[in-house]
């Protein structure tokens, strides 16, 4: 059922260089994209009233342009020629329609990777869309990724983690506004007339986060003085072993979301909730992830040793320093984990140098896994604004609270005849401030976090 990782490997050894962005094709493609997206308004649409704006001829060239591109490379992607004929379709609408707000509800509906998980498939992608920890804008973007399903990661999925919609990808090209912090490919954020009944995918970017992962990790341990069994130093050196590792993380993490006793909405992309909500959310689903992982690693699965590793490394190495301090749940989500583990003396921050103790950190770990599910267990018991409040009480726990918080004041602080959402507002924008120990690591690693924006996989892991 597995496949044992028994040579270190880079993503050439594995697949093909590809067809489609050596074809001369693709280059135009993105040159016409990129010359496109500043012309668009932030809903897509372009403005030829706006100063820089196009000519309408110019505008139904470039569209034209775009056009004969994708059609000269459909035929190297068979398996996306409905959606290749849909997307020129909606892209000859938008320009005969004047250049109004994009709707690509049709190709959208004939994209289905989650169709065609075959290891090393390739996608040519072209939506008006805004990227995630990116560009919050709807404007074009065009890339050329890979389809990640290894046989081993398939019979997980038909065996023991069902999630039929989940597809792992790696970048081979792609235009400005993947050029960011973002790794991951939603249907949610392309421009369509109205959303769809239900979305039929979800890609995640493997390499990326495993690039991240490396360069930042790596730079945390060497300013943190932590001495690392010899195991996760190669997997550190290794991106192959590290992409593997986190497509096993995206596949179980993105199915926990919609198991387990859960007092809400799956994705709660219904409600409004206070951010440490959406913390504890993400936390529950990586610590779960977690768990997992040491019972496939007792089974003898090498990438279940080291999703363990990835998982705690990069919640409390990266996500707590990452980003901005506005409603940041998942650097809750990581500061909660590492204080957890330090308040249980599994890591320790003594001389200036950090130290893990090895053998226990797997079982506090999943403890903490526990006290988030048995809060989510009672949860569907409680009011909505009872169940805020339960949470609050188990991050502040551990995390201590901003000084000025009215919500860490208790009940009495706040006006309750006013609905649940609107007590959000109550909120503070960092209601839960770095410790002292992450004000210094971030300092000294925000220049490495500033380096990945952008990063693949064949970026070289960088020191501090």
């Amino acid at each position: 059922m597995t496949e044992m990782l028994t040579r270190k490997r880079t993503e050439k050894d594995v697949y093909p260089v590809s067809r489609v962005v050596q074809h001369p094709a693709w280059q135009l493609l993105k040159e016409t994209v990129e010359a496109i997206r500043p012309w668009q308004s932030a809903d897509g649409s372009i403005d030829f009233d706006a100063e820089g704006a196009p000519s309408h001829d110019a505008a139904g060239e470039a569209v034209a342009r775009v056009i004969s591109a994708i059609e000269r490379l459909a035929p190297l992607l068979p398996h996306d020629a409905a959606y290749h004929q849909a997307l020129v379709t909606d892209l000859r609408r938008w320009a005969d329609e004047g250049f109004q707000v994009p709707d690509f509800l049709d190709s959208l509906l004939a994209f289905q990777p989650a169709a065609h998980r075959e290891d090393g498939l390739e996608h040519l992608v072209v939506f008006p869309m805004y990227t995630q920890n990116g560009n919050p804008d709807r404007n074009f973007e065009a890339l050329v990724m890979r389809m990640v399903w290894p046989e081993w990661l398939a019979a997980l999925e038909r065996t023991r983690y069902d999630n039929p919609l989940f597809c792992g990808i790696t970048f081979e090209d792609f235009t400005a506004g993947y050029d960011t912090n973002s790794a991951v490919l939603f249907p949610e954020t392309i421009a369509v007339r109205e959303a769809p009944a239900r979305f039929s995918w979800g890609a995640i970017f493997c390499d990326r986060e495993a690039a991240r992962f490396r360069r930042v990790v790596g730079a945390a341990v060497d300013v943190l003085g932590l001495e690392l069994p010899d195991d996760i130093s190669e997997m550190i050196e290794d991106q192959d072993r590290c992409q593997q590792a986190f497509v096993l993380w995206d596949l179980i993490h993105d199915r926990t979301h919609s198991h387990g006793d859960l007092p809400f909405d799956p994705f709660m992309i219904k409600q409004r909730q206070p951010f440490w909500m959406y913390g504890l959310e993400e936390l529950r689903c990586d610590l779960t992830t977690f768990r997992e992982a040491t019972e496939l690693a007792a089974e003898g699965m090498p990438q279940g040793r080291d999703v363990q590793h990835a998982v705690l490394f990069d919640r409390i190495f990266r996500f707590p320093v990452t980003g901005q301090r506005v409603r940041n749940y998942d650097g809750l989500g990581g500061q909660l984990l590492f204080a957890y583990l330090h308040q249980h003396d599994v890591v320790r921050w003594t001389d200036n140098t950090l130290s893990i103790d090895w053998e226990r950190a797997p079982q506090v770990t999943k403890d903490l896994c526990a006290e988030i599910e048995a809060l989510y267990r009672s949860g569907i018991d409680r009011p909505k604004l009872v169940h805020w409040f339960a949470g609050y009480e188990l991050v502040s726990r551990y995390l201590s609270p901003h000084p000025g918080s009215r919500w860490a004041k208790g009940p009495e602080a706040l006006d309750l005849s006013l609905p649940p959402r609107k007590l959000v507002d109550d909120v503070l924008e960092d209601e839960f401030p770095l410790s002292m120990f992450y004000e210094a690591l971030a300092k000294k690693l925000r220049k490495v976090i500033a380096s990945t924006k952008g990063i693949t996989a064949q970026a070289p892991k960088a020191a501090a």
